[in-house]
């Protein structure tokens, strides 16, 4: 049982990561020093990740990494979308 609220708490650190990024971007505007490749990386790797959690039916897995993904997926629409103002 001490495994699983271990793996909780790694999956609201990791999650909340993502947090301050959106945050800052929303306050600034300015998402143009983030690196689109590395997101791209990352958004393939959360979907991996989600596909292996839905697999073996793990809900910690499947609810880090779709919160992951969706975070992802807005921080690089906010980079594309604030980009297109200038």
């Amino acid at each position: 049982m001490e495994w699983k609220i271990i793996g909780i708490i790694a999956a609201v650190c990791t999650t909340s990561g993502f947090i301050p990024q959106i945050i800052r971007g929303m306050r600034t505007k300015r998402l143009d020093d983030i690196s689109p490749v590395m997101y791209m990386l990352l958004i393939l790797g959360l979907s991996l990740w989600l596909s292996y959690g839905i697999h073996i039916d793990d809900m910690i897995i499947i609810t880090a990494n779709a919160a992951g993904l969706a975070f992802s997926l807005f921080i690089v629409f906010l980079r594309f979308k604030y980009i297109r103002r200038r």
